[in-house]
């Protein structure tokens, strides 16, 4: 896979690609589908695993000839030792974990870097939907308040502070909208949180 066809795919993914340094070693956390290791692994020469637990998701990574290992992420990270990885993701995964913070500790303990995204809450049509007293459902949370499988919900500030409390310097906080970054009132206006960090 190339960078334009990954632009077309995962505008989202295509943007955070370019804080992945080539031939990096990587672990992505609830790594779905395997397009973003597809991609890093041909256009990047990058190495590494994905995580995922869903039967189609492990197929479909395999299918990619990505090296997936079908896990629970509630599980941990803990066959992998410590600084395993150069950059360990986390996209649009975080927010179905039950148990958020000893994951993002985890996280922090394989990898020199972490990049982690999730919906983020304060973004104005979710603010809009809870001033009319209904959950909010947008492109970035497309699902019924009954169905999700999103247990957590944070905005841009709520994650910056546990990423503080876990040890970890936030490097970069970018809001996206489309895949494209927003750099005015960013918790208010963009709708996926992307954060890059380092330990402290």
């Amino acid at each position: 896979m190339n960078f334009a066809e990954l632009k077309v795919l995962r505008p989202d993914l295509a943007f955070i690609a370019h804080w992945i340094k080539p031939q990096a070693q990587v672990l992505d956390v609830g790594c779905g589908d395997g397009v973003m290791l597809d991609y890093l692994q041909s256009d990047k020469q990058c190495s590494g695993y994905g995580i995922e637990i869903a039967d189609d998701k492990v197929l479909a990574c395999a299918t990619r000839g990505v090296n997936v290992i079908q896990q629970d992420m509630e599980n941990g990270l803990g066959m992998f030792e410590d600084n395993a990885f150069d950059t360990v993701m986390c996209l649009s995964s975080l927010q179905m974990m039950k148990h958020v913070e000893p994951l993002l500790r985890d996280i922090a303990r394989v990898g020199q870097e972490a990049i982690v995204s999730f919906p983020n809450f304060g973004y104005w049509p979710h603010r809009t939907a809870l001033l009319r007293g209904k959950m909010p459902v947008s492109k970035s949370l497309p699902y019924e308040w009954y169905d999700t499988p999103n247990v957590r919900c944070a905005t841009i500030y709520d994650f910056s502070d546990l990423a503080n409390e876990v040890g970890l310097n936030v490097l970069e906080c970018v809001a996206l909208h489309e895949g494209k970054p927003v750099t005015w009132l960013p918790n208010l206006r963009g709708s996926l949180a992307v954060f890059r960090l380092r330990k402290k």
